[in-house]
Protein backbone atom coordinates (compact mmCIF):
# COMPACT_ATOMS: atom_id res chain seq x y z
CA UNK A 1 0.00 0.00 0.00
CA UNK A 2 1.30 3.45 -1.20
CA UNK A 3 0.48 6.31 1.14
CA UNK A 4 0.08 9.40 -1.42
CA UNK A 5 -0.11 12.80 0.94
CA UNK A 6 0.10 16.22 -0.20
CA UNK A 7 2.75 17.22 2.51
CA UNK A 8 2.04 18.37 6.01
CA UNK A 9 -0.34 21.41 5.34
CA UNK A 10 -4.35 21.19 5.31
CA UNK A 11 -6.25 18.44 3.53
CA UNK A 12 -8.94 19.35 1.61
CA UNK A 13 -10.13 15.40 0.80
CA UNK A 14 -8.11 12.59 3.30
CA UNK A 15 -8.86 8.91 2.58
CA UNK A 16 -7.13 6.44 4.86
CA UNK A 17 -7.64 2.74 4.33
CA UNK A 18 -10.18 3.44 2.34
CA UNK A 19 -11.98 0.23 0.55
CA UNK A 20 -15.39 0.08 -0.90
CA UNK A 21 -17.58 -3.76 -1.47
CA UNK A 22 -20.48 -3.95 -3.25
CA UNK A 23 -23.21 -6.88 -3.23
CA UNK A 24 -23.69 -9.34 -5.83
CA UNK A 25 -25.73 -12.14 -6.48
CA UNK A 26 -23.88 -15.00 -6.20
CA UNK A 27 -22.99 -13.49 -2.45
CA UNK A 28 -19.46 -12.73 -2.59
CA UNK A 29 -18.93 -9.11 -2.47
CA UNK A 30 -17.36 -7.39 -5.30
CA UNK A 31 -14.38 -5.34 -3.94
CA UNK A 32 -13.57 -2.47 -5.93
CA UNK A 33 -11.48 -0.13 -3.76
CA UNK A 34 -8.83 -1.57 -1.40
CA UNK A 35 -6.84 0.34 1.36
CA UNK A 36 -6.63 3.67 -0.47
CA UNK A 37 -4.49 6.59 1.10
CA UNK A 38 -4.77 9.97 -0.25
CA UNK A 39 -4.27 13.26 0.62
CA UNK A 40 -5.57 15.89 -1.57
CA UNK A 41 -4.55 19.80 -0.43
CA UNK A 42 -6.19 22.61 -1.01
CA UNK A 43 -5.59 24.51 -4.47
CA UNK A 44 -3.67 21.01 -5.56
CA UNK A 45 -5.27 19.26 -8.89
CA UNK A 46 -4.41 15.86 -8.69
CA UNK A 47 -4.96 13.27 -12.09
CA UNK A 48 -5.75 9.21 -11.21
CA UNK A 49 -4.59 7.04 -13.91
CA UNK A 50 -5.26 3.30 -14.03
CA UNK A 51 -6.52 0.11 -16.10
CA UNK A 52 -10.18 0.54 -16.93
CA UNK A 53 -12.52 -0.71 -14.66
CA UNK A 54 -10.03 -0.62 -11.79
CA UNK A 55 -12.16 1.52 -9.30
CA UNK A 56 -10.84 5.16 -10.31
CA UNK A 57 -14.79 6.25 -10.27
CA UNK A 58 -15.54 4.51 -7.16
CA UNK A 59 -12.68 6.75 -5.58
CA UNK A 60 -14.84 10.00 -6.60
CA UNK A 61 -17.92 8.34 -5.62
CA UNK A 62 -16.55 7.78 -1.33
CA UNK A 63 -15.34 11.79 -1.83
CA UNK A 64 -18.46 12.95 -2.80
CA UNK A 65 -20.46 10.78 -0.49
CA UNK A 66 -22.48 9.35 -3.16
CA UNK A 67 -21.16 5.90 -1.76
CA UNK A 68 -20.11 5.22 1.49
CA UNK A 69 -16.73 3.16 2.76
CA UNK A 70 -16.90 -0.28 3.58
CA UNK A 71 -14.07 0.69 5.35
CA UNK A 72 -11.57 3.03 6.23
CA UNK A 73 -12.39 5.94 6.70
CA UNK A 74 -12.91 9.38 4.00
CA UNK A 75 -12.94 12.66 5.20
CA UNK A 76 -13.61 16.37 3.48
CA UNK A 77 -11.97 19.72 4.70
CA UNK A 78 -11.62 17.34 7.98
CA UNK A 79 -15.06 16.37 8.45
CA UNK A 80 -16.22 12.77 8.04
CA UNK A 81 -18.02 12.21 4.77
CA UNK A 82 -21.60 11.03 5.94
CA UNK A 83 -23.61 12.57 3.14
CA UNK A 84 -22.71 15.20 -0.10
CA UNK A 85 -20.51 17.30 1.31
CA UNK A 86 -21.07 21.25 1.34
CA UNK A 87 -18.80 23.08 -1.61
CA UNK A 88 -18.51 19.70 -4.14
CA UNK A 89 -18.68 20.36 -7.78
CA UNK A 90 -18.80 16.88 -9.87
CA UNK A 91 -18.53 16.86 -13.58
CA UNK A 92 -19.98 13.66 -15.14
CA UNK A 93 -18.76 12.04 -18.62
CA UNK A 94 -22.25 12.27 -19.71
CA UNK A 95 -23.79 15.54 -19.99
CA UNK A 96 -25.80 16.81 -16.76
CA UNK A 97 -27.14 19.43 -18.05
CA UNK A 98 -31.58 18.90 -18.48
CA UNK A 99 -32.89 19.02 -22.15
CA UNK A 100 -36.20 21.08 -21.26
CA UNK A 101 -33.79 24.11 -20.15
CA UNK A 102 -31.88 26.80 -22.37
CA UNK A 103 -28.69 27.25 -21.40
CA UNK A 104 -29.07 29.95 -19.02
CA UNK A 105 -31.72 28.23 -16.76
CA UNK A 106 -28.99 24.93 -17.21
CA UNK A 107 -26.19 27.74 -15.61
CA UNK A 108 -28.42 28.50 -13.01
CA UNK A 109 -29.45 25.61 -11.83
CA UNK A 110 -27.32 25.27 -9.06
CA UNK A 111 -27.78 28.68 -7.77
CA UNK A 112 -31.68 28.07 -7.47
CA UNK A 113 -31.57 24.70 -5.79
CA UNK A 114 -29.20 27.04 -3.39
CA UNK A 115 -32.25 29.18 -2.55
CA UNK A 116 -30.97 32.24 -4.61
CA UNK A 117 -33.90 34.71 -6.37
CA UNK A 118 -34.15 34.03 -10.31
CA UNK A 119 -32.85 37.36 -10.60
CA UNK A 120 -29.74 36.82 -8.99
CA UNK A 121 -28.82 33.42 -10.38
CA UNK A 122 -29.82 34.75 -14.20
CA UNK A 123 -27.21 37.64 -13.53
CA UNK A 124 -24.44 35.16 -11.95
CA UNK A 125 -25.21 32.57 -15.02
CA UNK A 126 -24.93 35.15 -17.48
CA UNK A 127 -21.57 35.65 -16.31
CA UNK A 128 -20.26 32.17 -16.23
CA UNK A 129 -22.09 31.95 -20.14
CA UNK A 130 -19.71 34.75 -20.98
CA UNK A 131 -16.57 33.21 -19.37
CA UNK A 132 -16.85 30.15 -20.70
CA UNK A 133 -17.15 31.70 -24.32
CA UNK A 134 -20.85 31.27 -24.73
CA UNK A 135 -22.38 34.86 -24.40
CA UNK A 136 -25.59 35.02 -27.15
CA UNK A 137 -25.87 31.31 -26.37
CA UNK A 138 -28.41 32.22 -23.33
CA UNK A 139 -31.54 31.05 -25.23
CA UNK A 140 -30.26 28.18 -26.75
CA UNK A 141 -31.42 24.50 -26.10
CA UNK A 142 -28.88 21.50 -25.50
CA UNK A 143 -29.89 19.80 -28.69
CA UNK A 144 -28.91 23.35 -30.72
CA UNK A 145 -25.14 22.81 -28.96
CA UNK A 146 -22.29 21.11 -30.30
CA UNK A 147 -20.49 18.36 -27.77
CA UNK A 148 -17.52 21.06 -27.06
CA UNK A 149 -20.41 23.47 -26.29
CA UNK A 150 -22.07 21.18 -24.31
CA UNK A 151 -19.54 20.59 -22.17
CA UNK A 152 -18.37 24.61 -20.89
CA UNK A 153 -22.20 24.78 -20.02
CA UNK A 154 -21.66 21.95 -17.90
CA UNK A 155 -18.16 23.25 -16.80
CA UNK A 156 -20.35 26.77 -16.24
CA UNK A 157 -22.72 24.75 -14.12
CA UNK A 158 -20.49 23.45 -11.90
CA UNK A 159 -18.31 25.85 -11.00
CA UNK A 160 -21.24 28.51 -10.39
CA UNK A 161 -21.42 27.55 -7.28
CA UNK A 162 -18.16 28.25 -6.44
CA UNK A 163 -16.88 24.99 -4.75
CA UNK A 164 -13.92 24.03 -2.48
CA UNK A 165 -14.26 20.85 -4.06
CA UNK A 166 -14.10 19.82 -7.88
CA UNK A 167 -14.51 16.10 -8.83
CA UNK A 168 -14.46 15.34 -12.87
CA UNK A 169 -14.86 12.02 -13.73
CA UNK A 170 -13.67 11.00 -17.48
CA UNK A 171 -15.50 15.06 -18.66
CA UNK A 172 -13.76 15.49 -21.74
CA UNK A 173 -13.45 11.53 -22.74
CA UNK A 174 -16.28 11.44 -25.47
CA UNK A 175 -15.30 14.56 -27.48
CA UNK A 176 -12.54 14.89 -30.86
CA UNK A 177 -8.98 15.34 -29.71
CA UNK A 178 -9.10 18.91 -30.87
CA UNK A 179 -12.07 20.05 -28.69
CA UNK A 180 -10.50 18.08 -26.16
CA UNK A 181 -7.23 20.14 -25.68
CA UNK A 182 -9.78 23.80 -25.73
CA UNK A 183 -11.53 22.06 -23.19
CA UNK A 184 -8.72 21.19 -21.07
CA UNK A 185 -6.96 24.75 -21.61
CA UNK A 186 -10.34 26.74 -20.31
CA UNK A 187 -10.54 24.22 -17.31
CA UNK A 188 -7.24 24.86 -16.44
CA UNK A 189 -7.99 29.01 -16.88
CA UNK A 190 -11.20 28.59 -14.93
CA UNK A 191 -9.53 27.04 -11.76
CA UNK A 192 -6.49 28.86 -11.73
CA UNK A 193 -6.38 31.23 -8.58
CA UNK A 194 -9.65 29.45 -7.28
CA UNK A 195 -8.28 27.55 -4.42
CA UNK A 196 -10.43 24.57 -5.18
CA UNK A 197 -8.99 20.66 -4.69
CA UNK A 198 -9.28 19.03 -8.02
CA UNK A 199 -9.19 15.33 -8.66
CA UNK A 200 -9.51 14.38 -12.28
CA UNK A 201 -10.21 10.64 -12.89
CA UNK A 202 -9.17 10.11 -16.73
CA UNK A 203 -7.83 7.04 -18.58
CA UNK A 204 -5.97 9.48 -21.13
CA UNK A 205 -2.16 10.30 -19.51
CA UNK A 206 -1.49 13.14 -21.83
CA UNK A 207 -4.21 14.64 -20.60
CA UNK A 208 -3.63 13.60 -16.95
CA UNK A 209 -0.31 15.08 -17.09
CA UNK A 210 -0.76 17.84 -18.54
CA UNK A 211 -3.41 19.22 -16.01
CA UNK A 212 -1.87 17.73 -12.89
CA UNK A 213 0.27 18.72 -9.77
CA UNK A 214 0.34 15.09 -9.32
CA UNK A 215 -0.63 11.71 -11.18
CA UNK A 216 -1.72 9.01 -9.34
CA UNK A 217 -1.09 5.88 -10.95
CA UNK A 218 -3.62 3.35 -9.75
CA UNK A 219 -3.48 -0.75 -9.64
CA UNK A 220 -5.86 -3.48 -11.69
CA UNK A 221 -8.95 -3.97 -9.37
CA UNK A 222 -9.22 -4.27 -6.37
CA UNK A 223 -7.80 -1.00 -6.96
CA UNK A 224 -5.33 0.53 -4.52
CA UNK A 225 -2.59 2.96 -5.01
CA UNK A 226 0.67 1.70 -7.09
CA UNK A 227 2.46 4.85 -7.72
CA UNK A 228 2.55 8.76 -7.31
CA UNK A 229 4.25 10.99 -10.08
CA UNK A 230 5.02 14.26 -8.97
CA UNK A 231 4.22 16.76 -12.10
CA UNK A 232 6.79 19.56 -12.13
CA UNK A 233 5.80 21.49 -15.41
CA UNK A 234 5.41 25.01 -14.76
CA UNK A 235 2.22 26.77 -14.62
CA UNK A 236 0.58 28.31 -16.68
CA UNK A 237 0.15 25.91 -19.05
CA UNK A 238 -0.67 25.79 -22.58
CA UNK A 239 -1.95 21.88 -23.29
CA UNK A 240 -0.49 22.23 -26.76
CA UNK A 241 2.90 23.62 -26.01
CA UNK A 242 3.70 21.59 -22.79
CA UNK A 243 3.15 17.94 -24.22
CA UNK A 244 5.64 18.75 -27.19
CA UNK A 245 8.46 19.00 -24.63
CA UNK A 246 11.51 17.15 -23.11
CA UNK A 247 10.03 17.29 -19.37
CA UNK A 248 6.70 16.07 -20.52
CA UNK A 249 7.86 13.03 -22.52
CA UNK A 250 9.97 12.23 -19.59
CA UNK A 251 7.00 12.28 -17.48
CA UNK A 252 4.69 10.48 -19.97
CA UNK A 253 7.48 7.46 -19.67
CA UNK A 254 7.77 7.58 -15.68
CA UNK A 255 3.95 7.13 -15.88
CA UNK A 256 3.13 4.36 -18.40
CA UNK A 257 6.11 2.37 -17.10
CA UNK A 258 3.88 2.41 -13.59
CA UNK A 259 0.64 1.80 -15.21
CA UNK A 260 1.51 -0.71 -18.47
CA UNK A 261 2.21 -3.86 -15.69
CA UNK A 262 -1.54 -2.85 -14.34
CA UNK A 263 -2.79 -2.85 -17.46
CA UNK A 264 -1.37 -5.66 -19.22
CA UNK A 265 -2.32 -7.74 -15.92
CA UNK A 266 -6.63 -6.32 -16.51
CA UNK A 267 -6.09 -7.19 -20.01
CA UNK A 268 -5.12 -11.05 -18.96
CA UNK A 269 -8.20 -11.18 -16.92
CA UNK A 270 -10.08 -10.08 -19.63
CA UNK A 271 -8.93 -12.76 -22.37
CA UNK A 272 -9.51 -15.70 -19.46
CA UNK A 273 -12.68 -15.01 -18.64
CA UNK A 274 -13.31 -14.92 -22.49
CA UNK A 275 -11.48 -17.96 -22.38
Amino acid sequence: MTQITSGAGPTAISLRGATKRFPTRSGEPFTALRDVDLDVAPGEFVSIVGPTGCGKSTTLSLVSGLEPASAGTVAVHGAPVTAIPDGVGYMFQADAVLPWKNVLDNVALGLRYRGAGKAEAHARARDWITRVGLAGFEDRYPHQLSGGMRKRVAMAQTLITEPSLLLLDEPFGALDVQTRELMQDELLRLWSGTGAACVFVTHDLTEAITLADRVVVMTAGPATVKDVVDIDLPRPRRVEEIRLTPEFIDLYKRVWDSLREEVEITRTRGASRVA
